[in-house]
């Protein structure tokens, strides 16, 4: 791994243009983004992000922002996207137990990260199972992969490999 915890990127894809956060929020290491004035996004509001026809995922340029949060290791900032959007779809819709299980592989790879491995393989076991909920490929994201990747963590077989997103329009 890179930079302390972090995985060497250099050869994942973006799927926006967007500009990253000036640090990746880390609890009880670096200020709260919003709260703290020396946070990267203070006095800024929370991220809303607009429901979108689930086919058309390829045109939301938040939810590819979200993805791009995520596999760079912004895993605080790419929660808060999926949140927003957990929200905008409803929580017990296909597309917001999809959301919720996106949001849990984010904060299990922050837990992890943080030391607490409790609360990682929790998280990790909670989007496993709602990710069984969810058609192989949905939104662009190769679910079915994604659900192995968690099966592996909980095996313990790379506890050390994030979950990584990768997008398709296969």
């Amino acid at each position: 791994m890179a930079e302390g915890n972090r995985p060497a990127m250099a050869d994942w894809p973006r799927y926006t243009n967007r500009t990253f956060p000036t640090y990746r929020f880390l609890p009880g290491r670096t200020p709260h983004p919003r709260r703290h004035p020396q946070g990267h996004s203070f006095e800024q509001s929370e991220p809303v992000p607009r429901s979108f026809d689930p086919k058309q995922w390829a045109t939301s340029e938040d939810y590819l922002y979200g993805i791009d949060l995520y596999n760079w290791t912004y895993w605080w900032e790419a929660h808060e996207v999926f949140e927003g959007f957990w929200h905008a779809y409803g929580r017990t819709t296909l597309e917001g137990n999809f959301f919720q299980a996106l949001i849990q592989c984010a904060a299990a790879n922050l837990k992890h990260e943080l030391g607490n491995e409790q609360a990682t393989r929790n998280l990790i076991a909670r989007a496993h199972a709602r990710l069984m909920l969810v058609p192989d490929r949905y939104m662009g994201l190769n679910t079915a992969a994604v659900v192995e990747q968690c099966a592996s963590w909980l095996d313990q077989r790379k506890p050390n490999a994030p979950i990584r997103f990768v997008l398709s329009t296969d």
